[in-house]
């Protein structure tokens, strides 16, 4: 008898929990990655309540070109939303809102009328505009894109990509002067095809990242527009990041559902890690590896050849950042995995790692795309130096995940210089931080203390949160900040001489695989 009345009071437990949570409310994150897709369900603290995920194909048509099939992401976002209001059993009803993060710079074009892509997604580390870009750079209207968007002439960005597709697709340039084409990063194709073509709208991050937009007075720019040959009436409307983005139609959630908050994934991040304040700094370890520094609400032009962006735009008003883009990351691990067969399963590289002596010779050098910030050399690519007899795969392993370090530390370096200051910590994102010996060896790279969050999917987080600022569930962005928790902090344990000696074999590696 006993026993069935503590059977009983259990039951009667579960049964008020899930009433309680039947009433509650959530926010469905789309992060739409390089990768993959994925939905997250937030509740008001920003914990999560069920995730899901799907990749889908690369392409490669060319070497240095890189593509994505745009109904292939339309699909697995998709698919994503209502697998994860599934396995959660939640009902649309209960979802207050959608934030939408997204990969950057991805250039889609599509017909107005149809919604049909003209061309696959041109991909931010597609490099086939690189000769576009030299001659641009050439002609001398580096200063002019610098001044105006905080950005460098670089393939990475959206406008050469654009340009491209114009040029280079049938018919292309001539139906966009007629205004039947429309131009959009992932974020703005996404919202068009959940709002069944409402609406055409981008938010300001990703807005800053095409290399047309005025970062100082916040619009399109009529000169860099003639610059690229980009028609105007191909834009989407610029929206702050926390704002009306329109509404999905219920065929395709079971609900309409107000998209409330929108941002570029590493802006995104920057909001989940609530680096607020001005002089603080993340680092997300994702399919590449960005890092941005809150510079407040006053943009200063690097010296360093890093990039001036939007961290975020609130009630009009823009937030900067200085940001440092390199352009492979997780992918190396990927390549390792994929390309080389050197293990199945990417948790895999810890254990392989801790394998290998201190100061092994073997430095990896993934240029696969070129190489980001500092350097933007486009035409350079990967190598492996310093091979010996017993080089094995935890050498090899190892020198991936530490190419990530040392490019770390090279954005480090032009970011303090930049700024004239030393943040005394960093903030770490993303999948590759689940990695304890990686992190590790950053700390000691860097010679900071590197904090990890309790919260890892802060990319998606921060798009709840921007949503969630509009939607009303939080009121001040100090109300977000203390909802951030530090789950593990990774202090500085190795010798200046000998930090300082792994970095010294870094350059000279870099230098080796540079065309210029």
């Amino acid at each position: 008898m006993d026993d069935n009345k503590a059977k009983q009071k259990i039951q009667n437990r579960k049964n008020l929990q899930q009433s309680e949570r039947n009433m509650s409310s959530f926010i469905l994150a789309i992060d739409q990655g390089t990768t993959s897709s994925r939905a997250i369900l937030f509740d008001r603290q920003g914990q999560i309540e069920a995730v899901a995920q799907q990749e889908f194909p690369q392409h490669f048509p060319q070497d240095g070109w890189i593509e994505h099939d745009p109904e292939n992401i339309w699909e697995t976002v998709l698919a994503t939303c209502r697998e994860v209001l599934e396995k959660s059993n939640i009902s649309p009803e209960q979802i207050d809102g959608i934030g939408i993060t997204n990969q950057r710079e991805t250039t889609v074009v599509w017909d107005r009328e149809t919604g049909k892509p003209l061309y696959n997604a041109i991909v931010w580390q597609d490099r086939r505009t690189s000769e576009l870009c030299e001659t641009l750079r050439d002609q001398g209207h580096t200063e002019t894109v610098q001044v105006k968007t905080g950005l460098l002439i670089d393939p990475y960005f959206s406008a050469t990509k654009l340009a491209w597709i114009l040029d280079n697709v049938e018919g292309a340039r001539k139906r966009a002067q007629r205004g039947e084409l429309l131009f959009g990063t992932i974020d703005t194709f996404l919202i068009w095809r959940l709002t069944d073509g409402k609406q055409h709208v981008t938010d300001a991050t990703n807005a800053s990242r095409t290399a047309i937009f005025n970062i100082h007075n916040q619009t399109w720019d009529d000169e860099l527009l003639a610059l690229f040959n980009v028609p105007a009436n191909m834009l989407p409307e610029v929206k702050d990041s926390s704002d009306d983005f329109g509404t999905t139609e219920a065929h395709w959630l079971g609900a309409s559902i107000p998209i409330a908050g929108v941002a570029g994934d590493q802006q995104a991040a920057l909001v989940g890690q609530a680096c607020f304040q001005p002089g603080m700094g993340k680092s997300t370890y994702g399919t590449g590896c960005f890092m941005i520094v809150n510079i407040g609400d006053t943009p200063s032009v690097s010296r360093n050849r890093l990039l001036t962006t939007i961290g975020y735009r609130i009630n009009g008003k823009p937030t900067y950042a200085m940001e440092g883009s390199i352009f492979v990351a997780g992918a190396t691990v990927q390549w390792l995995r994929d390309g080389l067969n050197l293990f199945a399963d990417a948790s895999e590289t810890e254990a392989l790692a801790k394998e290998t002596r201190s100061g092994h010779s073997v430095y990896l050098v993934p240029a696969f795309t070129g190489l980001g910030a500092p350097h933007w050399d486009p035409k350079a690519r990967g190598a492996i130096f310093g091979l010996t007899r017993d080089t094995g795969i935890a050498e090899i392993v190892a020198a991936g995940l530490q190419a990530v370090c040392y490019q770390t530390r090279d954005l480090q370096h032009c970011m303090n210089d930049d700024m004239e200051a030393t943040p005394g910590n960093l903030r770490v994102d993303g999948g590759m931080v689940k990695n304890n010996w990686l992190m590790q060896f950053l700390a000691d790279m860097l010679d900071v203390q590197v904090d990890r969050p309790t919260i890892l999917e802060t990319t998606a987080l921060g798009a709840a949160y921007l949503a969630g600022l509009r939607l009303g569930w939080y009121d001040t962005l100090e109300e977000i900040e203390q909802l951030w928790r530090c789950e593990k902090s990774f202090t500085p344990a190795m010798e200046e001489s000998t930090r300082d000696a792994l970095y010294q074999g870094w350059l000279d590696a870099v230098n080796r695989v540079r065309s210029n």
